[in-house]
Parts: C-alpha cells; structure tokens; sequence
C-alpha cells in the first residue's frame, strides 16, 4: 500500500524543497508523514501546555519511523470571554476550528493525524475536523489542570463573586481565590464542557485507553502522548483504521452511556450530534434521553459531585466507568489500538494500570490529608448515585422542541413545582435581580428574547461573518441549566 505522501510528492515537485526549508531532512520526506495538530497558545490554562505535549508526540513518530508536522488553531476560553459580548464567537470558533483542520489536511496530504486539545470548543473543533479528513487519527486530551488549596476549583469562583458583591466576605478573600482557582494548566477542575469532551473522545474509540482528562502535570499524561505518536505511525499502513471505519452509532451510544455515567455537561447536546453529522449518523436530544433512562449515574466528581476533576483518572478514569456498565455497551466496536472495545479493556487489568491510578490516589491522598478510595470518587454499579442517568430532554408549551435539563444538579423537590413567572428582557436584568436577591424563593426565573437554539446559533455566526450551516446540532434545544 503507498502512502499517500507519497503519491503526492510524485505529483507536486515543489513539495520536497519547501518541506526541506521549513527543516525537513532529505532523508524524512519518504518516511511516513503525520499531521499534529493542535490547539496550543496562550489563550488559556487548557492550550498552554500543549507545546510540551506536542513534542513528545514528535518523538513517539519519530521512534515509530515517522515524522510529525506542526500544526496549529487555538481556541478561545469560555470562562473568560463569559459575561461578554466576546461569547458571541464561542461556538462559531468550533467551526472555525474545524474548517481549519480540513484545510491544513487537505491542502497537503498527511498518511495519519494526531490531534491535541483540552477545552469547550477547542475538542469537539477537533473531533469535528478529524472526521471531515478522515486518515487514520489519535486524539490526545489535554488534561485536567490541578485543584488549589483545600481542593478550590474554579466553578467555586461564582460563588465566591456573589458572595463578595453582596458584602458577604472581603476583597481579600475574593482575590486569594482568584490566586488559587487555576493553579496549574489543562482544563478546569470540573466535569464541565472541557472535561466531559475529553472524556467523549476516549469513550468514542478515538484517544488511547486511559487518556482522557488525566492530570495536565502527569509524566502518565507525557507517556501517553509519545505513544499516541507511535500509534499513528502504525495506524497509517493499517487498512481500514480511519475515523469512518471506527466510529459507527453504537460508538456513539458507548459515549453517551459514559455521558450518564459522568453526569456529562448539557453542552455535550450541542456537540455530539454536530460530530456525529460529520460522520452521517443523525443523534438527537432524543437519542441521550433514551439512553440515559435506567442509566447509572457513578462519579461524585464536582459540579454535581465532591471531588475535584483530578480525582477522575485516580479512580481509573474512562475504562474504570466502562467497567461498571460494561454490560451495557457495544464491546466489539473499533478503537484506535486497533483492537475492540473488549480487548482494550482486557488488557488494562492485566497492564497494571488500575494500580498506577491507585498509587497517584494514595498521592492525593496526603496532599489533601484525605482517604479517598476508587469507590468513594466511581461508584459501583449496584451503588449508583442515581438510576436515570444525569440529563432528560422535557417538552411542554414553555419548549415544543425540547429543552434539556441536568436534574443531576436539580434538587429533587424542584422536580415538581408550583412557582411564580419572574421574566427578564435580558440576561444583565436578570443577574442584576439575582444579585440583589430579588429573585427569591419560589420564582422561576424567564428569560425573553433569547428565541430558539438556532436563532442564537445564528446570530453568533452573523457577528462573525460566518455563513451559519444547519446541521444535527443546530434544533430548537433549550438549556434549562449548564
């Protein structure tokens, strides 16, 4: 089988000298010829470290009998642009993102891909543009950036803004939690968009065994890279191992069985089925709220949870959640090791794997003065936190189309209610209202003007001047919380 780069430089006598200038050696230009991309720049904790992370793939690749060639999109961060009229360009850069991997890929071709992100847009970006090129590809997840002290993460910061503008703590404290919130790189400390990702990356086939939202400053996490380096050098003589051949709708339904399992962000709703419209499989709100009924709900990890994100990969991370509920998933799909689901996870018992977690929990452990065991932060199956997964999809006259809603994260007497309307004409009134505790017990709180799914969607991309394309992700899905 000839490479494809190879084909290329037969067709293009250009290609050999520019690639010599950019610092290729002669000698590289018939190895195998695999595309890293990434999303590193100083944009924020979960992209500033991929550098590191990126040239230890390069070694992987090169060890492997390859070469790597750098490329890069970064993303923009949610949580600082949040409060802003700089959100608008959020979901827009997921776009961007992607259009940027199909053209760096297919402008010139590669035989393999390696693709390295962390966060909200920057991942699903990512997987989104791997589909579209479709050569054999790995994913590397960033990680998880550390708790700070007395395990502070930044979800917590809210709390302690409010706090502070209702005159509850000083300024002092508001600023030593600023100071300690993000103390390290990789994403935030908490299952959100960015971790939950991650974690769909893994849970799809597409990232190595074990990899997902480790901790940023994990050696574990530098290994991981290098060999996913390695692997897509294998991957790319391997017939029948691009992302079309791996990922199929039971892939999906793996994922969002973990999604349960995790109490996964609602974001992921916007997500996963623009992904899956890359691959032609239609998922829709329906599909998570079918599947989430009578699922476990198993890591008390932070928002919904106790523990900070860290915590997850302690406990055995992805193959540790599909342990639990291995009886409900699609054993025999595809991965990336070139083996099944099954196989994969197999050979992490026998790998020592869960054992190396156990030592970095025994770590955490006296870091904190704690003592977490696995099952404290993954719950068995037959303990469960919950039985019904973590989101639902309602309908009603307030949401024909479907809003979602995390009732991992709802108190269960507010399941049903009789409340008082209290609508605002915009977010800002509504903030306004709720920091000067005008909204009080009992009211439900409406915000108008915000029109469906799509409108917003649209209106983003016409700031951006970006045409919008209607896909799987872009229906009238309300979001009754994040």
């Amino acid at each position: 089988m000839e490479l494809r780069s190879q084909e290329m430089r037969k067709i293009a006598p250009e290609l050999d000298p520019l690639r010599i200038g950019t610092g290729w050696r002669p000698e590289d230009l018939s190895k195998p010829q695999v595309m890293i991309e990434s999303t590193y720049g100083d944009s924020h904790p979960g992209s500033g470290h991929l550098n590191i992370l990126v040239e230890e793939v390069r070694k992987g690749i090169e060890e492997a009998g390859g070469y790597g060639a750098r490329y890069y999109c970064t993303d923009i961060c949610d949580g600082e642009s949040q409060g802003t009229d700089g959100i608008n360009y959020s979901l827009a850069s997921r776009e961007m993102i992607a259009n940027m991997i199909e053209i760096h890929a297919n402008a010139t071709p590669f035989d393999a891909g390696v693709y390295l992100a962390s966060c909200d847009k920057g991942m699903p970006g990512n997987l989104m543009g791997l589909s579209r090129v479709d050569i054999p590809s790995v994913v590397v997840p960033g990680g998880t950036m550390n708790a700070g002290p007395d395990m502070l993460t930044l979800e917590q910061l809210g709390m302690y803004s409010a706090r502070y503008q209702r005159g509850e703590i000083d300024e002092k404290t508001l600023e030593w939690a600023k100071c300690n919130a993000c103390p390290s790189c990789g994403a935030c400390s908490f299952i959100g968009t960015a971790s939950t990702m991650q974690i769909m990356a893994e849970a799809l086939g597409l990232a190595l065994p074990g990899s997902a939202l480790m901790p940023a400053t994990s050696p574990d996490l530098l290994a991981f890279a290098r060999e996913a380096g390695k692997q897509a050098v294998k991957l790319a003589s391997m017939p029948h191992m691009c992302p079309s051949d791996i990922v199929t709708m039971d892939s999906f339904e793996n994922a969002i069985l973990v999604h349960a399992a995790v109490s996964g962000s609602t974001n992921c709703l916007l997500h996963i089925p623009a992904i899956a419209h890359e691959f032609d499989i239609e998922i829709t709100g329906d599909t998570f709220d079918r599947l989430h009924r009578n699922a476990r709900y198993l890591l008390d990890v932070r928002p919904a949870g106790r523990w900070p994100a860290e915590c997850f990969y302690y406990a055995g991370g992805v193959p540790a959640i599909m342990e639990e509920i291995r009886d409900h998933l699609h054993l025999d799909v595809m991965t990336v090791t070139g083996k099944t689901l099954g196989e994969n996870l197999d050979e992490l018992r026998r790998s020592g794997f869960y054992e190396r977690c156990q030592k970095w929990l025994q770590e955490f452990n006296q870091r904190y003065r704690v003592s977490l065991s696995k099952e404290d932060i993954i719950r068995p199956y037959e303990n469960a936190i919950g039985t019904d997964g973590s989101i639902a999809v309602l309908r009603g006259n307030l949401a024909p189309e479907g809003a979602v809603i995390k009732h991992t994260a709802c108190p269960k007497e507010m399941f049903k209610a009789v409340l008082r309307a209290r609508p605002f004409d915009s977010e800002e009134e509504c903030l306004d209202a709720v920091l000067k505790h005008k909204v009080r017990k009992g009211d439900a709180v409406f915000i108008r003007h915000s029109a469906s799914f799509w409108s917003l969607v649209a209106d983003k991309c016409r700031r951006c001047s970006i045409p919008p394309r209607r896909s799987a992700a872009t229906r009238s899905l309300g979001r009754v919380s994040r």
